[in-house]
């Protein structure tokens, strides 16, 4: 007994002291990767590497597929651009402002989606997301197809400026890294312990007494929180907030990512994110054939990467990523 728990605390120690290498060797990477490569690009790879985490932490470890998750980031995306651009806010309020907005709508959709399960739950955050869509598409201080443009990043605390990429670089990798961390200290905390608990066995959890709705409710305003911090940053990078961003096929995206980079893993979705983004970027010359090579990695990693890229390396090591 005792040999078995003392190999039991040394094995979670190893997987600890791997995810923290992992940690470490991403956060150099993308501190050195502005040397080579264009901080506009890695900064896009950051805030939907962020919306990724937040997206697989509702499904990877809670169980739950959304596919509204488009609406946090369209939301708070807006929200940032309008309170920047009109209110006159600085850039850290207005993002603070626009994640705040998205953890309400995250609340009050939760409130509405978690009272069903499994497909009907998907099915009634997709309709959720339209309902969403439709109104941004009408509301005036959206600017319809057109979005809000020209949207200034202004000094964050009225000293640094922002106006450039480098001085937008640290700003965002700050955000990254910390929504990162809440997210990894979620899993790794009792919280994240029953929400797996819920994914693997909701009557179990149940039966020991846990409010799984309580739980589910607050793992989905979590990842509509991070959402938004993902959708407010973007808007503040690229000066711009559009319906892209909360069009239903953004929801496919992010899936699409999680599912690529390694589902229920920590380090999948950034690795995900970064592949998608990667080839929309190197592959726009090729129009909407985009989607098509899209479609065949996919299907090509689904087949040989059952559990994603990261998932793969994983088991291959044996270690959680």
């Amino acid at each position: 007994m005792a040999g078995n728990a003392t190999s039991h605390v040394s094995g979670a120690k190893g997987d600890t002291r791997h995810q923290r290498i992992a940690f470490v060797l991403m956060v150099a990477i993308f501190a050195l990767l502005p040397l080579v490569a264009y901080p506009v690009f890695l900064m896009k790879v950051m805030c939907f590497a962020l919306f990724a985490c937040a997206f697989n932490l509702l499904i990877g470890f809670g169980g739950l597929l959304s596919f509204g998750h488009a609406m946090f980031l369209g939301t708070a995306g807006y929200v940032s651009a309008h309170a920047a651009k009109v209110w006159g806010f600085s850039p850290e309020l207005a993002i603070l402002f626009a994640t705040g907005c998205a953890a309400l709508l995250g609340l009050v959709t939760g409130l509405l989606a978690i009272r069903r399960q499994g497909i009907y739950f998907a099915m009634i955050t997709l309709a959720l997301a339209q309902m969403v869509y439709f109104f941004y598409l009408q509301a005036p201080f959206t600017g319809g197809e057109d979005g809000i443009q020209a949207v200034p990043r202004g000094k964050l605390f009225g000293l640094f400026d922002l106006g450039s990429a480098a001085g937008m670089y640290p700003l965002v990798m700050a955000i990254f890294v910390g929504g990162f961390l809440i997210i990894w200290r979620a899993v790794n905390s009792p919280f994240g312990q029953i929400l797996k608990a819920i994914r693997e066995n909701e009557a179990r959890a149940t039966s020991l007494g846990y409010d799984v709705d309580r739980y589910k409710l607050l793992a989905f305003v979590l990842s509509a929180t991070l959402s938004g911090l993902a959708g407010a940053t973007k808007a503040l990078v690229f000066q711009l907030a559009s319906l892209t961003d909360v069009y239903w096929t953004m929801s496919g995206e992010v899936v699409l990512m999680t599912l690529l980079g390694g589902l229920g893993t920590l380090f999948g979705p950034v690795v995900g994110a970064a592949i998608i983004i990667t080839m929309q970027n190197y592959l726009a010359q090729i129009g909407a054939w985009v989607t098509v090579v899209q479609g065949a990695i996919f299907v090509v990693c689904v087949m040989a990467f059952r559990r994603g890229v990261v998932g793969e390396i994983a088991n291959w090591l044996k270690k959680p990523l």
